[in-house]
């Protein structure tokens, strides 16, 4: 497996305790989650059908705000495991550094990977891979400068994984082009990761073969009960925007106060810059705080956001320590 954060299971054989014990802050996962509330016995029990699938499509449609066609997934990563079979082996050009299963998956498939640090270095691409925000720096782009790069690649892939809290950033709306492809991750704003349930959006012909290769029930009823629901609920959504941006605000803060340096980050993770990096996610391990770190950027330190108040308070005694 390629290094992802979420290696919970390391920092407990590095550092002890119980996985309830740890506040996991190396993900970008929402630690406030959405109420799941109750699920029926059949969504557990009975194979989705056609039409609770469509209405979760609907429910998409409407989060998303577009009109464009698209698919329930296993997770965004569900679509990026199929991205090579879109479309003949070609050149694939990465925006890096950025999420690192694109490469994998891509030169796993005999795909001519390259990664590039700037959008016109892109330009002529067979598939063309741009996370918007950018993961784990930030980075974002405007929707207008994404669409001038769609006629000089062969196949647009915008990742917004990140992008449920600053929807000014989506291109969903603008989808349905030829050549364009959004993929989103459900379980990251919602904080419920574990449901496995992402999108990709895009022109129909690229949905019907992705639909086609994902099968009859992609997803399953829990996810189509559970996503219907979050999907819909507008003022969940706007106040969770609304916190994400002031514990932005929160967590830069504490970190300044620790001399680290803000390189970039999203609503709902932080990209830190420190005088080594290993040093503190170990002295945060100690507190059983799990972060991230970089292999290839040793002073790199990513964390995601604390949830309620008790996390909060024991990250603060941790740093002060």
């Amino acid at each position: 497996m390629r290094e992802h954060g979420g290696n919970l299971d390391l920092a407990q054989q590095r550092f002890g305790g119980r996985a309830e014990d740890w506040i996991d802050l190396s993900t970008g996962i929402n630690r406030l989650p959405y109420p799941v509330g109750e699920v029926s016995a059949r969504a557990w029990n009975a194979l989705p059908s056609r039409a609770e699938i469509e209405a979760l499509h609907q429910a998409a449609q409407h989060a998303y705000r577009t009109s464009a066609t698209l698919v329930a997934m296993g997770g965004a990563q569900a679509a990026i495991q199929l991205l090579p079979q879109l479309a003949p082996r070609g050149r694939a050009r990465i925006l890096a550094p950025t999420y690192n299963e694109y490469a994998g998956v891509l030169s796993s498939a005999g795909w001519d990977v390259q990664e590039v640090g700037e959008l016109d270095a892109l330009v002529g691409a067979d598939v063309a891979i741009v996370v918007n925000p950018n993961n784990p720096d930030g980075r974002c782009f405007a929707p207008k400068d994404l669409l001038a790069l769609l006629p000089r690649v062969g196949r647009l892939v915008i990742d917004e994984s990140f992008a449920d809290a600053v929807p000014q950033l989506s291109l969903a709306s603008e989808a349905d082009r030829p050549g364009l492809l959004i993929l989103r991750s459900f379980g990251k704003f919602y904080g419920l990761a574990g449901l496995r349930l992402g999108f990709a959006i895009g022109h129909a012909a690229d949905i019907a073969r992705l639909a086609a290769m994902s099968g009859p029930w992609p997803v399953s009823g829990a996810a189509i009960a559970i996503g219907c629901r979050a999907l819909r609920d507008d003022a969940w959504a706007e106040a969770t925007s609304a916190r994400l941006a002031r514990d932005c605000v929160r967590l830069d803060e504490m970190a300044r106060g620790q001399g680290w340096r803000l390189v970039g980050g999203a609503p709902l993770f932080r990209l830190y810059e420190t005088p080594d990096a290993l040093a503190a996610q170990e002295r945060l391990a100690r507190g059983q705080i799990w972060s991230r770190v970089f292999a290839q950027k040793p002073a790199w330190l990513r964390l995601g956001l604390p949830g309620s108040e008790s996390e909060w308070t024991r990250l603060a005694e941790v740093l002060a320590r």
